[in-house]
């Protein structure tokens, strides 16, 4: 199960002493695939860091970037829910009409 229950969220947490945080973790990266569909690009970049693996998901619309990252044991989990959407968006809607894109 997937959750964003978090009180401050939207909110970086400041790390190290005050008014100062810690530099970002050394990142090596694995693998990159980009896909377009319409006007966005998906970038697709399997990392490293001390941490661990993890796949960021980069959206980018005009220059404007947003990003999710899944850790790596999550993401036979993210697949199987993403591949059960996939099936779903195909599915004829239950009135009969096509799904609107959005």
């Amino acid at each position: 199960m997937i959750t964003n229950d978090r009180s401050s969220y939207g909110q970086r947490p400041s790390h190290g002493s005050a008014g100062g945080s810690r530099p970002p973790a050394p990142e090596e990266t694995l693998r990159r695939e980009e896909i377009v569909v319409e006007r966005k690009k998906f970038i697709f970049t399997l990392k490293e860091n001390q941490r661990g693996r993890f796949l960021r998901i980069t959206e980018d619309v005009n220059g404007r970037r947003d990003n999710i990252i899944v850790p790596a044991p999550g993401l036979a989990e993210f697949r199987r829910v993403l591949e059960e959407m996939a099936k779903a968006a195909e599915a004829p809607s239950p009135s009969g009409q096509a799904p609107s894109p959005e």
